[in-house]
């Protein structure tokens, strides 16, 4: 019965840039973190524990944008989000703007369990993830050469100075992970960096409990990928389920939905979505948007386009 479904971000690398080997380190870090997820599944654990798992190992892959490989804001920082939601109890907790954890997904599942909030912020957030013992790190360890490079481009754009357009993928990105265990319950997780050159301070809706993560069992599971600020004025991740709860959607029809409204905004948009019967959804508006998924049955597949979901090995 149990499935798992992860993304690393609707803003993909244009096919015509993709480098074999860039294009292959993508989807070996889809399937590690698939294989994270599912390892707790496989062996009757219990979603909130797998989806935390998946995504903690798209943080530690530079091809995504969430911890090691995070953008840069204006100011040539990193501020982290993150969230947690269990749909057994639909508790939550989230951190947002943080710059020294390591793994801010896991610092969200500390608020969740171990505080009377449901988000953390900026230094806030650090200094609780401190007193949990949590990883901390310098914020070089984020930073990447491909990361400083959109950095420069979007400050080139700005200036106006820029010959080529910028990609998706040069802007933004998210990872995320959506969970139905064999109990029945469902939990999504949801970690980025934001998008490059944001403003200082700038919060998106990954950390919005409702926008870009939300989880309840009996009816989804929902995390998203795009330009936050359209999620989180259409409540896109709870909108999903209450499609499904009170006008009794399908999963794939009510994420299909959600993301024709995000093209009505002209946002780039993406998210992924496991109900409670494992039923899938992950689509996209975009050129692509890395994704994964494994089924009951124990296939695990992997994709970065329309027309390359295709099976990998465990």
């Amino acid at each position: 019965m149990a499935s798992l479904v992860i993304h690393g971000g609707a803003g993909t690398i244009p096919r015509a840039n993709f480098t074999p080997e860039t294009y292959q380190a993508a989807r070996d870090g889809l399937r590690d973190a698939l294989r994270a997820g599912w390892d707790i599944l496989s062996r009757g654990g219990l979603a909130v524990d797998a989806v935390e798992a998946a995504v903690v190992a798209l943080e530690n892959h530079p091809s995504f944008n969430a911890g090691h490989g995070a953008v840069l804001n204006a100011a040539g920082d990193h501020e982290l989000d993150a969230a947690i939601m269990d749909g057994r109890t639909r508790a939550a907790g989230a951190v947002a703007s943080a710059r020294a954890i390591r793994n801010p997904v896991r610092a969200a599942r500390r608020v969740m369990d171990d505080s009377d909030c449901v988000l953390l912020s900026a230094g806030g957030a650090d200094a609780f993830a401190r007193e949990q013992g949590l990883e901390m790190v310098e914020q070089s360890y984020f930073t990447t050469p491909l990361r400083q490079q959109h950095w420069l481009r979007a400050q080139e754009e700005k200036a106006g100075l820029l010959m080529r357009p910028r990609s998706e993928a040069e802007k933004h990105g998210t990872v995320g992970a959506v969970a139905l265990d064999d109990q029945g319950n469902l939990a999504a997780a949801t970690s980025t960096g934001g998008y490059t050159y944001k403003r200082v301070g700038r919060v998106g809706d990954t950390p919005v409990i409702g926008a870009g993560t939300y989880a309840c069992n009996g009816v989804v599971a929902v995390s998203c990928t795009g330009l936050g600020e359209y999620f989180i004025r259409r409540g896109t991740a709870h909108d999903i389920a209450a499609r499904i709860r009170y006008r009794g959607e399908a999963v794939a029809d009510a994420a299909q939905a959600a993301i024709a409204d995000l093209t009505e905004d002209q946002c780039g948009a993406g998210l992924i979505a496991v109900d409670f019967e494992g039923r899938i959804a992950m689509p996209h508006n975009t050129e692509g948007m890395y994704r994964g998924s494994v089924t009951a049955d124990g296939t695990a597949s992997v994709g970065v386009y329309a027309d390359d979901f295709s099976a990998v090995p465990l």
